[in-house]
């Protein structure tokens, strides 16, 4: 697999004030060309774009490219489980959604300490590996978000996950609160395989190049302007 994913939590819009208006041509043309180019790679989510991410990603990708040629990634909601039956409703509604019978990876989302106690308490992990004893699911983990004791804790509790989604960038390498660093350490200690999001933070690192640049050109030309003033 090529190391480059297309996540689907930032899709371009009809309308930038509806999160649910994805432009499902210009993601046509996107999801084709990522496929064309030798990547396989997806990464979706239950309530991405107001929970149409999923469909999108059926309309886009599943109904119009074979599926052994893509890899699809989607993840249990944490944030919307009650009880232990909202996971295998949820579940389904995914596989219905995505129109898929089963998914590559499946991971449980966004785990930190309130939402890991969650997990805990309506037994997600087992729910999971039961799916993936079913067929359901071929590679099982999380994404996460917190720091490196409580992953190295949740690793050390559930050394059954294939894999872990981690925020790392070089901005967030050293931050003293995402830990980017040390949660990859703690991964590589699990010998766990690495999921990575936010590689360039939402955009934002880009824009800092760009920034950068502009800046940078600026300063050539007031050096070019002031050795022009001296002679």
């Amino acid at each position: 697999m090529k190391k480059l994913g297309f996540g689907l939590m930032r899709l371009p819009l009809l309308d930038n004030n509806d999160q649910a208006s994805i432009n499902m041509e210009e993601m046509k043309d996107m999801v084709d060309t990522f496929i064309e180019n030798g990547f396989t790679y997806f990464d979706t989510a239950y309530m991405y774009h107001n929970f149409k991410s999923e469909i999108a990603a059926r309309e886009a990708l599943v109904k119009r490219h074979s599926r052994d040629s893509f890899t699809l990634t989607t993840k249990m909601p944490t944030m919307f489980l009650k009880t232990k039956q909202d996971m295998e409703r949820i579940f389904n509604e995914q596989l219905e959604k995505c129109g898929v019978e089963y998914f590559d990876y499946y991971l449980i989302h966004n785990l930190g300490v309130s939402h890991y106690e969650i997990a805990q308490k309506l037994d997600s992990f087992e729910f999971i590996q039961n799916k993936k004893k079913e067929g359901r699911i071929r590679k099982i983990g999380f994404s996460y978000h917190d720091n490196a004791d409580l992953l190295d804790k949740i690793l050390t509790e559930h050394p059954e996950v294939d894999v872990v989604q981690l925020q790392i960038n070089y901005l967030d390498w050293d931050n003293k609160s995402i830990q980017s660093r040390k949660c990859y350490e703690v991964a590589r200690k699990h010998n766990k395989d690495i999921i990575v999001m936010e590689p360039v933070k939402g955009g934002t690192l880009k824009i800092t190049l760009q920034l950068c640049q502009l800046l940078l050109g600026q300063y050539a030309l007031l050096q070019v302007m002031t050795a022009s003033w001296l002679c």
